[in-house]
């Protein structure tokens, strides 16, 4: 992978975050594995600016550069019917275009009954 001449270029997450990995399709050459499309997960390494794989697979530039992330996922998550250990991960590299601030989770209360209903 050939390295962006603008390491300047602001990233949108940060390690920590919780991102989740867009669900759209794609035709042709794509570094995102589709199994983890719609998938949820932490980031926890920042690689760097990057030209575009997708784009460069098309013998074209590269521009603009990417923000490339390493995503850890649960397996348990990932693969549906799992059968190894609860606390198995799985860490991929996925870039900036294809993450997007994973939903808030938000703990369901039981909301209190109304006086007089």
């Amino acid at each position: 992978m050939t390295r962006s001449a603008d390491p300047r270029m602001e990233q949108r997450f940060k390690i920590g975050d919780r991102v989740r990995v867009d669900g759209r399709g794609s035709l042709g050459h794509c570094r995102t594995p589709s199994y983890l499309r719609g998938q949820t997960g932490t980031v926890v390494g920042v690689h760097g600016v990057f030209r575009d794989p997708e784009v460069l697979a098309y013998n074209r530039p590269g521009y603009p550069a990417r923000v490339l992330y390493k995503v850890r996922f649960a397996q348990s998550e990932v693969w549906k019917r799992y059968a190894g250990a609860a606390v198995d991960q799985i860490e991929v590299d996925v870039y900036e275009n294809w993450l997007l601030p994973a939903p808030v989770r938000t703990s369901a209360k039981p909301r209190a009954a109304r006086k007089g209903s």
